[in-house]
């Protein structure tokens, strides 16, 4: 098949059954989302189910430009809808002016670039249905106090409730991978501010679980001793501690800082 040969190298599976395809698009659509993003539709076996909403606007974004003449030819309703090119390096405002909802069976090897992207646009996104790789699911969804909780974890947790809907097996997949794979759907929270800068923020997630064997006392060294900052969250693992926790964490680093400066 020449359009799976075309993407192999872009770490692209096909999905290759259409019940799974339409519960994947249901997951999305049962929220009655004006605007939607689909990246890398490859053959449309998404699209074609997205496409019977008509009363979405609809946009896909492939990187691949045969699967893009794929899609213009068998899908005349999708005329002006397919762009060719990069989520991670595309404009989003040449797509949307509003807010969009995001779908797709992302590829494995940029789905967390994927979800870094989301964050970006974290106030114009309000939910999100992916197909990913299940150990990435598990750790995305993840709890604090879970050995899968990490980095990503705690920066989507903020600001996104994360569902694990379902584990998709490898045989359903052209060509198969070797690991599984799981739908997640992330959904807007509440939260519109952390009540600090989201780079001291990241700085301190990423500090954290770049050691995480060692407590936050250790692996924290170089933000907290400048400042003489101590609690008895510094005993902990980064695992261990909430996404409260963190923004409470780096609102007293920032306030600290400031007081540092003046």
């Amino acid at each position: 098949m020449k359009q799976v040969r075309a993407k192999k190298n872009l770490g692209q599976h096909f999905l290759n059954d259409q019940n799974i395809a339409i519960k994947i698009v249901d997951s999305l659509m049962c929220q009655s989302p004006k605007s939607v993003l689909e990246i890398g539709p490859g053959m449309g076996v998404l699209t074609k189910y997205l496409l019977n909403y008509p009363e979405v606007n609809l946009k896909l974004i492939e990187i691949d430009g045969e699967s893009v003449e794929y899609l213009n030819g068998t899908y005349p309703a999708l005329s002006g809808k397919v762009h060719f090119g990069d989520f991670l390096k595309i404009d989003i405002n040449e797509l949307f002016t509003d807010d969009f909802t995001v779908i797709g069976n992302f590829p494995y090897n940029i789905s967390s670039q994927i979800f870094f992207k989301v964050l970006d646009y974290k106030d114009r996104i309000p939910s999100v249905v992916g197909m990913i790789q299940k150990e990435v699911a598990e750790r995305l969804a993840s709890p604090h106090g879970s050995k899968a909780y990490g980095i990503l974890s705690v920066l989507l947790q903020t600001f996104y409730d994360i569902e694990y809907l379902f584990t998709v097996n490898e045989g359903v997949f052209i060509p198969p991978p070797k690991v599984k794979s799981a739908v997640i759907r992330l959904t807007r929270n509440q939260r519109t501010d952390i009540g600090c800068s989201w780079s001291l923020y990241k700085e301190i997630i990423k500090q954290a679980f770049n050691q995480r064997r060692k407590t936050m006392r250790n692996s924290l060294k170089s933000i907290i001793v400048p400042l003489g900052f101590d609690h008895e969250w510094m005993n902990r693992r980064p695992e261990q501690m909430s996404v409260e926790d963190f923004i409470e964490l780096a609102c007293i680093i920032s306030k600290l800082r400031e007081e540092k400066l003046e």
